[in-house]
């Protein structure tokens, strides 16, 4: 998998927030906020370039005192919603 180009993650009022670039960024439901793990996830993505569930979860069991088997249901579940919304190419 790999991050759709397209999206620049900001910070806004302290908020971090994806924000669609060029003429996807007229559409507003393009805008997503961020919590400080999906951040997380958001830039470890974006560094490996090309990631799997399972690559996102190590760098997450790495990063956060989380088990194997919830980081794993976490990224999935992240990587399910960023699909849904265009996010992933």
């Amino acid at each position: 998998m790999q991050l759709r180009k397209g999206f620049e993650l900001r910070q806004v009022c302290g908020e971090n927030v994806l924000m669609a670039e060029g003429l996807e960024a007229i559409d507003f439901s393009k805008l997503v906020n961020l919590n400080e793990t999906a951040t997380f996830l958001w830039k470890e993505a974006g560094a490996q370039g090309e990631f799997s569930i399972e690559s996102l979860a190590s760098a997450l069991c790495n990063e956060y005192d989380v088990d194997e088997a919830s980081a794993t249901a976490d990224v999935k579940a992240m990587l399910e919603s960023w699909k849904e919304i265009g996010l992933l190419s």
